[in-house]
């Protein structure tokens, strides 16, 4: 058992959740990263210390459970979870979607976040001391959608919804949740973003991003608090990026 505050971070091997997982090092967790990518996640390792790496399909009900067996055998509690991972769909119109790309997003997207969340609460009400925080990460698109995103977009509109259940539903164990929307952080998954991409009145344009540690500084800051204080909902974006008045 360890008596240091505990962190879960999935979608740990690249951009956001890498950032935020060492961030969250940083600041004195131990961080359990995990993700699809097992060299991705030693990647994420070896940038800190009190890290460790477990390969998880969070798709899976089987992998996610054992992803929690051994946290609880391990460390005996689970403080945050940051339910990061997450996926897209081809840019094209909805009505050339297969079921199959459909559904890979609703899997990762919702469904992984559901498992994680699920688990990460029946932890969090039986351990001592009682309690914990679920952040989950909504991005701008749980508010404004892309052209030609409606997997994605259904997806992260979805994670509004599971954010306010849990935080309903986890009122009376101490169990905190709140969502963080990210708009245009400067990550692998953003850098077509440079040459240029595709607007809501069909035009192609270059937009702004920001550094991915703003993110990771805010999802710190979120931990952070004591379970008596909440942020619901903190939206970090590039300034100039054109969220408000898309479309």
């Amino acid at each position: 058992m360890s008596s240091a505050k505990i962190a879960l971070v999935t979608g740990a091997g690249s951009g956001i959740g890498r950032a935020v997982s060492l961030a969250l090092n940083k600041s004195g967790y131990t961080v359990i990263v995990a993700g699809r990518r097992a060299a991705e996640l030693e990647k994420t390792v070896a940038g800190g210390t009190s890290l460790l790496a477990v390969p998880t399909d969070v798709t899976q009900p089987a992998s996610v459970a054992a992803l929690f067996d051994l946290i609880e055998s391990t460390y005996g509690r689970l403080d945050v979870l940051f339910n990061n991972a997450g996926m897209g769909a081809p840019a094209i119109p909805m009505d050339e979607l297969t079921f199959e790309q459909w559904n890979a997003v609703v899997n990762v997207n919702l469904t992984g976040s559901f498992l994680c969340a699920q688990h990460a609460m029946r932890l969090m009400k039986k351990q001592t001391p009682r309690g914990g925080r679920i952040i989950n990460n909504g991005s701008i698109s749980a508010t404004a959608p892309r052209p030609n995103s409606a997997p994605y977009t259904a997806t992260k509109h979805a994670i509004t919804g599971l954010t306010k259940s849990i935080s309903l539903d986890g009122r009376n164990f101490d169990i905190a949740c709140g969502q963080i929307d990210i708009g245009n952080a400067a990550t692998e998954m953003t850098e077509r973003m440079t040459q240029g991409v595709p607007q809501a009145n069909g035009t192609m344009m270059v937009e702004p991003r920001m550094d991915v540690q703003h993110v990771a500084d805010a999802v710190t800051f979120m931990a952070s608090l004591p379970l008596s204080a909440n942020v619901q909902f903190i939206t970090v974006m590039a300034t100039t990026m054109p969220l408000v008045g898309r479309g």
